[in-house]
């Protein structure tokens, strides 16, 4: 099932439970996912790639809004931005732990023959593409500077 599919069914779920902080998330989505669809070049259906890179840019507003709330002291806004964000982390792929992502980047390491801080952007490069959606840029990006310090 298509992730527009099951956002609709969603939305038709949250309508009848009531619940508008979590309806007003899922229509958001379905925005997003209509107007990357019906962007000028595109054939109309979005690949799983896509949906998630697309899941995972609302997500990462959602996570800088907080923080910005959080920083003001907007606990009113804050609380909007978080609901959403958790209504957006159920349709995004499992983070990988620390662990298992510190794992995943010294297989990369070996494969690509990083030794030295200046092969970072060899290294990232192919981190960015394997590891997307699974972890944070910023995070893989902070491992992987501390494995070729």
């Amino acid at each position: 099932m298509s992730l527009k599919t099951t956002i609709d069914a969603q939305i038709k779920a949250a309508m009848l439970a009531r619940e508008s902080a979590r309806l007003m998330a899922l229509r958001d989505i379905k925005k997003v996912i209509l107007l990357e669809e019906t962007k000028e070049g595109k054939t109309g259906d979005l690949t799983t790639e896509e949906e998630t890179k697309l899941l995972t840019k609302a997500a990462k507003q959602r996570r800088d809004s907080a923080d910005i709330y959080r920083q003001q002291n907007r606990p009113d806004l804050l609380e909007k931005e978080l609901a959403e964000l958790a209504v957006i982390e159920e349709f995004l792929p499992k983070q990988l732990s620390e662990d298992e992502l510190k794992a995943k980047l010294e297989e990369i390491k070996t494969r690509v023959g990083a030794s030295a801080p200046s092969d970072m952007g060899k290294m990232m490069g192919v981190a960015s593409k394997e590891l997307a959606g699974l972890a944070d840029g910023k995070t893989i990006s902070a491992m992987v500077k501390a494995l070729l310090a």
